[in-house]
C-alpha cells in the first residue's frame, strides 16, 4: 500500500485488537484470533492494530508478534489496512519491521520507548534507524512525556513516518502540536471514544479504539458522525460510551496502576457478544465478578441505542 493510501485509510478510526490465549495463556488461539477480526470486518471495520497494548505487546515473545500480526492479515481482504506493534531494542524493532513486510502489512506502529535512560537525541536516532530499515509506513506512538515536540518535528519528517497516535489525555498540548508540527501527517486520537469530539475539533483526523472489538457498531457510528460535522449526534454516541472508557481507566491497586482494567474489561465484553476475548496474561489480572456483571450492564445500556441512525459517509 502506498504511503498516500495508507495516509487516507487512517483518517477513521482504528481498531486496536486483543490476543487471544488459551485457558492456560501459554498459546495463542488463532484461529479464534482470526475469527474476531473477520467478525469486526463484517462489521464494517477497516483498519487493524494487532500487538499494541491491547494486544497484551509487552506479554508477547517475537515470535507470537509476528504470528499475530500474520493472522491478522490472513484474516481481512485486501482493502483493509493492518499496522502491526514493533518496538524495543533496534535490534528486536527491526525484527518485526522486516517480518511484517514480508507477510504483507501495510505499516508499523513503534511503541512507546520504555528504556529507563534516554536522550532526546538518541530517540531520534532510533527513529530514523528503524525508518531507515523499512518500506512499510510508519505510525508513532506518543503515550508520554518522552516524545517531545522537538522529537516529534524531527521524526515527523522522515519520509516514511505517514502519522502519529497521541495517547495522552492532554488535549492543549495536542492543540498546539497540530499547530506547530511541520509535517503533513495523519493525527490519531489514541485516547478514543470519550474525547473523541475534543480531539476531533483540534486537527485529530481519526480515532483508535478498543471497545470497538465488541461493540463495533456504535464505534463505527461515532467515527462517521465525527467525519460528517455531526456534532450532537458525536456527542449523543460518546455519552452512551462514556461509562466503558471511565471503567477501563479504573486504577488496580493504586495510583500508579492506571487503567489495569483495560483489557480484560474489553475481553470481557467479547465474550458476553459470543466472540472470544479469553484470559489475560500477568502482569493483567482477570476482573472481579462484580466488574465482570458491570461489563454486562453497560453491554445491556449500549444495546437499547439505534446507532444506524447516524450519518454515513
Amino acid at each position: 500500500m502506498g504511503h498516500n493510501k495508507l495516509s487516507e485509510s487512517l483518517r477513521s478510526v482504528a481498531f486496536t485488537t486483543t490476543t487471544p490465549f488459551n485457558d492456560d495463556c501459554d498459546r495463542i488461539r488463532h484461529e479464534k484470533l482470526e475469527a474476531n477480526i473477520k467478525a469486526i470486518y463484517d462489521e464494517g471495520a477497516r483498519v487493524f492494530i494487532p500487538c499494541g497494548n491491547t494486544g497484551e505487546y509487552y506479554s508477547l515473545s517475537q515470535k507470537e508478534r509476528i504470528d499475530v500480526v500474520r493472522s491478522t492479515v490472513n484474516a481481512v481482504p485486501d482493502d483493509a489496512t493492518v499496522v502491526g506493534g514493533a518496538g524495543g531494542s533496534t535490534e528486536n524493532a527491526i525484527e518485526l519491521l522486516e517480518a511484517y513486510e514480508d507477510i504483507g502489512a501495510d505499516a508499523a506502529m513503534i511503541m512507546y520507548p520504555r528504556h529507563t535512560y534516554v536522550h532526546e537525541q538518541g530517540l531520534i536516532d532510533y527513529y530514523q534507524t528503524l525508518a531507515d530499515a523499512t518500506d512499510l509506513g510508519i505510525v508513532i506512538y506518543k503515550r508520554g512525556p518522552l516524545l517531545s515536540e522537538a522529537v516529534l518535528d524531527t521524526v515527523t519528517a522522515f519520509e516514511n513516518v505517514v502519522a502519529v497516535k497521541y495517547a495522552v489525555n492532554d488535549v492543549k498540548e495536542f492543540s498546539r502540536l497540530t499547530e506547530t508540527i511541520s509535517a503533513d501527517i495523519v493525527w490519531l486520537n489514541g485516547v478514543a471514544e470519550r474525547y473523541a469530539l475534543s480531539y476531533a475539533l483540534e486537527g485529530a483526523d481519526g480515532f483508535t479504539t478498543g471497545i470497538g472489538n465488541f461493540i463495533p457498531r456504535p464505534v463505527l457510528a461515532l467515527s462517521r458522525a465525527l467525519s460528517a460535522d455531526d456534532w450532537s449526534r458525536a456527542k449523543e454516541i460518546r455519552d452512551a460510551l462514556r461509562p466503558y472508557e471511565a471503567f477501563r481507566e479504573e486504577a488496580g491497586g493504586g495510583a500508579a496502576f492506571a487503567s489495569a482494567k483495560n483489557v480484560p474489561v474489553v475481553k470481557r465484553g467479547m465474550d458476553l457478544q459470543g466472540l472470544y476475548g479469553g484470559p489475560v496474561r500477568v502482569p493483567l489480572v482477570e476482573l472481579s465478578n462484580d466488574d465482570r456483571n458491570r461489563v454486562e450492564r453497560y453491554l445491556e445500556r449500549i444495546k437499547d441505542i439505534d446507532y444506524r441512525t447516524a450519518s454515513s459517509t
